[in-house]
């Protein structure tokens, strides 16, 4: 009886150790952080880049801009698969995957391929489009180019970090223009810069509709097609399974076939240039305004501290402020801005790209302006120092009612051509999708497909808010001037 209880008790053990290893993957796939985020917040989060009609662009859809395509409805279908609602984040092609990696998405559906150089860094779907590539190229060019081999040594353009950019480089053998926008490639290819643009075939196709002038050209890459997927997190199974399911979904149930088709009819429009993309031309202004006053205001008060710190006589005071002077404006402003939006994440901050916008414009307007406070104070003649001084005044009262007041004179201009610079230097913004009036002009130049217009009607905007503020600091430095000859 003993023996049959321990042989008994073995073959329990093994049982039970069996279905301890089966159910551990099983239970691994039910779930991973990523999915429980999303499920826990009930909101699934994309990053695209909207200018890339018919898969991601802007609209109007009862009156109000959305952004539409075949990629939304299929994010749409995942996020109803999941139960969860769609939230959508715009940045600039390049920025898509920085935003993934840091957690700003949950997923990037942006008319992606799988390179290997992605797949070591992010995870992909199932291919949920198969299209051509094709190459595009001026109609009064169209007998010069009868194969790939015409293109040799020709400039010919692509967008950056895409599939379409290798082709142009490996079987075209040309020098590859590599743009963000796909309206800037059309653009340089209508005004003779580039010689042809490799395409993918949906997005050529819309384009050619609004171009005449373009068509494509008759050559063929042999067996090359891109297969557009997904690109979610590294090491999120669960979430990646549940992304296929709802793929494999509308694979059965032909689903892309109806997206193209409502893609097709919000793509084109009878309205007029001004009439429809109005809104979008006063909200980037806004924004414009908004981001210059955050980042002079702030900058103004960062750049008193600094400048003070920068005229002290004690070495713990005044080498962190050079220092943060020296480098801020050593640096492009583009990469105070990755650095602030992306690096905030990795030391657990969570800011929005508004927040970090207006975040980085200021930190890089304080490092101007503690520059032009600092000329402002020693601008002021130093026997006013030490007249101050001799009558017993201690330094903080002498600077304080003597050297500023007098400083503010020259200050106050400055400080007003370095909001008319934070103006112009808030475009930079764009590329992580804050809504100011570069952005707008991208959003109006995928939407539109005219690459010019929309950028020519933002320089008019720029030069707008730029001429008149610049009238108004003339007026008050005259103002100044006649206040100071009595």
């Amino acid at each position: 009886m003993s023996v049959l209880s321990k042989k008994l008790s073995i073959l329990l053990t093994v049982i039970i150790t069996m279905m301890t290893i089966v159910s551990v993957p099983v239970a691994a796939e039910e779930s991973d952080p990523v999915l429980d985020r999303i499920r826990q917040s009930k909101t699934l989060t994309i990053g695209v880049s909207a200018d890339y009609a018919p898969l991601e662009f802007h609209a109007k859809v009862k009156e109000k801009d959305e952004v539409v395509g075949i990629d939304i409805d299929i994010s749409k279908k995942i996020a109803q698969d999941l139960g969860v609602s769609l939230k959508i984040e715009e940045y600039g092609f390049d920025a898509l995957m920085g935003a993934l990696k840091t957690g700003k998405v949950d997923m990037v559906i942006s008319g992606l391929t799988p390179t290997p150089e992605r797949m070591n860094e992010v995870d992909f779907s199932d291919p949920y489009l198969e299209v051509d590539q094709k190459v595009i190229i001026r109609k009064n060019d169209q007998a010069q180019f009868k194969s790939l081999d015409d293109f040799k040594q020709l400039k010919v353009g692509a967008q950056k970090q895409s599939l379409q950019e290798e082709l142009a480089r490996d079987e075209l053998n040309a020098k590859v223009v590599s743009l963000q926008k796909m309206p800037d490639i059309i653009l340089q290819l209508q005004h003779k810069k580039i010689t042809g643009a490799v395409v993918e075939g949906p997005v050529a196709e819309a384009y050619l509709q609004q171009h005449p002038d373009l068509v494509f050209a008759d050559v063929k890459f042999a067996g090359i097609q891109k297969e557009n997927a997904i690109a979610v997190p590294k090491n999120s199974p669960a979430f990646l399974k549940a992304v296929n399911q709802s793929l494999t979904a509308i694979k059965e149930e032909n689903l892309i076939k109806g997206y193209k088709k409502q893609a097709s009819n919000l793509m084109f429009s009878e309205e007029s240039f001004f009439k429809k993309y109005k809104p979008y031309y006063l909200k980037g202004m806004y924004y414009t305004i908004f981001l210059a006053l955050i980042g002079v205001f702030f900058g103004a008060i960062l750049g008193t501290v600094l400048a003070l710190m920068k005229l002290s006589t004690k070495r713990a005071i005044k080498w962190p402020a050079i220092a943060y002077i020296e480098y801020l404006r050593g640096t492009p402003l583009l990469v105070q801005i990755f650095l602030v939006f992306f690096g905030s994440n990795v030391i657990g901050f969570e800011l929005s790209a508004l927040a970090a916008s207006c975040l980085a414009l200021s930190l890089n307007s304080g490092a101007y302006v503690a520059e032009i406070i600092r000329a402002g104070i020693n601008a002021v003649d130093q026997g006013q120092t030490e007249a101050a001084r001799s009558l017993g005044m201690p330094a903080i009262k002498t600077l304080r009612y003597i050297i500023f007041p007098q400083a503010i004179k020259n200050i106050l201009p400055a400080l007003g051509n370095e909001f008319v610079t934070v103006i112009k230097e808030s475009s930079v913004v764009s590329v992580i999708g804050v809504g100011e009036l570069m952005f707008q002009a991208g959003v109006v130049q995928g939407s539109s497909f005219k690459p010019f217009l929309p950028i020519m009607v933002a320089s008019l905007l720029y030069f707008f808010l730029t001429f008149t503020l610049s009238r108004l600091l003339g007026v008050y430095e005259r103002r100044l001037a006649i206040h100071d000859s009595y």
